[in-house]
């Protein structure tokens, strides 16, 4: 069973990304030491995809060097 929105978005958060807003249900979370903001489509109750999973994970592991 995939996540949902809102369990990335607190991995986000607990990692240290804050969210800069965006347009509709697309925010964008952001971090000092990532170059690419994430943004996170959908509502919080929804599954989240396979490459939201896949850039949320990336961004984290970017964050940390």
């Amino acid at each position: 069973m995939p996540p949902k929105i809102k369990q990335l978005i607190k991995e986000l958060e607990r990692a240290g990304f804050v969210n800069r807003g965006g347009k509709g249900s697309h925010p964008n979370f952001v971090h000092l030491k990532v170059a690419k903001p994430v943004t996170i489509s959908g509502k919080v109750g929804d599954d989240a995809l396979h490459y939201q999973e896949r850039d949320v994970k990336k961004a984290i592991e970017e964050s940390k060097k």
